[in-house]
């Protein structure tokens, strides 16, 4: 009996041993795993906290301990849900296989990675998107920047955000919209006072294209107020526009230079107010007298009704002594071809009105000078006097007559020939012909001053040996002479160099 009760004992206590020395072994063998794997490892049974901080990194806290125990910049794509995922591995005591990477309909990330995936196996390699560019890790799921090794926490002390700059706001010069009349051209008042003092620096519209130039623009439009043509007005200096500064200043007795931004806007408020006005397009403008366009061969031009202008800003530009470009690069987005509509347009005063006794037409200036009965110059124009092989006449000559409007009578027997055209061709008349939209014929015959279709190339191109003016210029020219007044020519080729004839033609309708 006794021997049954020893042996009992002695394998209830060999039970208690056994068992005792195996638990240690199991939990070392599970705390083990996660060290193996390279997971997080996480105290206290896995209570963390997650804050964001200035920088928008999420930072991973101990709940317990306080220590930090990660870091995730923002655009990874280590998300709330991954993480779950993973400590529900670490739970269920196994690691994700290599290849498990699952994917969530309603996550755009996920969707995202799905298909480069997709694409990768298809051979086709595409780069993660630049907002998922990770610098502190490999980009991947499982990256982390390393923890702060510290003990007091994440650090606080971040770089100061850089100044900011403010935006100036343009000292652009603008006109006040006043109420327009119907078809009119709206006058600002003279006696307004002179704008601000600019310290004679110009003023620059950066709307424009390179090279145009408000202020430019606006001593175009004093030029012309003061007889001094220079030409079309689109905002660039040029030879036009020296020429009509020189003739300015001795017309009107003054010295003003080009660079003379004060001086230049002291002088049209005290000549017609700002450089630039309000007109509403009438309906009238709208429905006009316009062809599709304008043929070059002189055969074709003679079918048609009239040489009239192709479009409304055409028209419109001339009306105001405007390039067209410059005309709607000034009213961008405007529908010119809509009655009622308002646009800028270049407020050139009134026209001038002393009879003119006297013409020089400069061939080396390639500029106009119209004098009254004194002497004193009266008006200048820039001009296209000739050319080197059809050199313009040389002395004095007369006025015979004047037409507007006028028909061009083509002769290749006279004139130059054009393309394939032998025969005598009459061109209707209209600001578009050959001529223009003014005569003004000399008493040597085939010669005369006359308007032009382009009107932007005056000064620049060359004739067949007439005088050449913008439709404009050539009007009001031709309301201030008569016939008889003597236009005298100098400088330059004469015929007698070359020998021959002018080749601009005219029979008047």
């Amino acid at each position: 009996m006794l021997r049954l009760i020893f042996s009992l004992s002695a394998l209830a206590a060999g039970l208690v041993s056994s068992s005792a020395f195996a638990a240690p072994s199991v939990d070392g063998a599970q705390s083990a795993r996660p060290a193996e794997r390279g997971a997080l490892v996480l105290a206290q049974e896995g209570n963390i906290d997650i804050y964001y901080d200035a920088r928008g990194n999420r930072v991973l806290v101990d709940a317990d301990t306080g220590k930090v125990i990660a870091i995730q910049p923002p655009g990874s794509r280590l998300d709330r849900r991954a993480l779950r995922r993973q400590m529900r591995m670490q739970e269920l005591g196994r690691a994700p296989a290599e290849d498990d990477d699952r994917y969530y309909l309603d996550n755009p990330e996920d969707m995202a990675r799905f298909r480069r995936r997709q694409l990768e196996e298809n051979g086709r390699v595409i780069p993660p998107p630049v907002d998922e560019y990770d610098p502190n890790g490999d980009n991947s799921v499982d990256a982390y920047p390393p923890a702060p090794n510290n003990d007091d926490g994440y650090a606080t002390t971040y770089p100061e955000a850089p100044n900011t700059i403010k935006r100036q706001p343009l000292n652009e010069a603008s006109i006040d919209p006043e109420q327009p009349g119907q078809g009119e051209v709206l006058q600002t008042n003279p006696d307004a006072s002179l704008p601000p003092n600019t310290g004679g620096k110009a003023t620059i519209d950066p709307s424009l294209s390179l090279g145009v130039r408000q202020d430019v623009a606006a001593l175009q439009v004093l030029l012309d107020r003061g007889g001094a043509s220079p030409g079309v007005i689109d905002g660039r200096f040029g030879s036009n526009v020296d020429k009509a500064l020189a003739a300015y200043n001795e017309i009107n007795g003054t010295n003003l230079k080009s660079t003379d931004a004060v001086g230049i806007q002291a002088a049209l408020a005290q000549s017609g107010g700002d450089a630039f006005a309000s007109y509403t397009i009438t309906p009238e403008d709208v429905a006009g007298h316009y062809v599709a366009s304008i043929p070059e061969d002189y055969s074709q031009k003679a079918r048609l009704d009239c040489m009239c202008y192709t479009s409304v800003t055409e028209a419109l530009g001339e009306r105001f002594h405007m390039d067209e470009t410059y005309l709607k690069s000034i009213n961008k987005g405007v529908d010119f071809n809509r009655p009622g509509t308002m646009i800028k347009v270049a407020n050139f005063g009134k026209l001038v009105s002393t009879p003119v006794a006297r013409i020089v037409a400069d061939k080396t200036k390639k500029e106009v000078y119209a004098y009254d009965a004194g002497g004193k110059l009266v008006a200048a124009y820039p001009a296209t006097i000739g050319s080197a092989d059809t050199p313009s006449p040389t002395g004095i000559h007369a006025v015979s007559r004047i037409a507007l409007d006028p028909n061009y009578t083509y002769n290749p027997n006279i004139n130059f020939k054009q393309g394939q055209n032998d025969k005598i061709l009459t061109v209707p008349p209209g600001p578009n012909g050959p001529v223009g939209s003014v005569w003004i014929a000399l008493d040597k015959p085939t010669y005369g001053i006359h308007g032009t279709p382009e009107p932007s190339k005056i000064g620049k191109t060359e004739s067949h040996g007439c005088v050449r003016l913008t439709n404009w210029d050539a009007r009001e020219l031709a309301k201030l002479v008569s016939p008889g007044v003597t236009v005298e020519f100098v400088g330059g080729p004469t015929i007698a160099d070359v020998g021959g004839t002018s080749t601009d033609e005219f029979t008047q309708q």
